[in-house]
């Protein structure tokens, strides 16, 4: 019966350190493509103001040279 334990825990030992040991090592690059991702998320939000920023600017001037010209009748 000792044996018979022994043989099926002492793979499943070493199969459970296995299995530590390369979670440990996956999760090596998890703060890079955090990173990759907070970049993407920022570049995008960055291209969202530039084209708020256009339009509004587009609107600003449009209005503006609308009252400059009606000054000037």
């Amino acid at each position: 019966m000792k044996q018979i334990t022994h043989a099926i825990i002492t793979p499943l030992r070493k199969t459970i350190a296995w299995i530590v040991s390369h979670a440990m090592v996956s999760e090596a690059g998890e703060g890079v493509i955090s990173a990759a991702i907070a970049v993407l998320i920022m570049a995008f939000l960055g291209v969202v103001m530039w084209l708020a920023f256009k339009t509004m600017l587009g609107h600003t001037m449009t209005t503006v040279s609308n009252v400059v010209s009606k000054i000037g009748q």
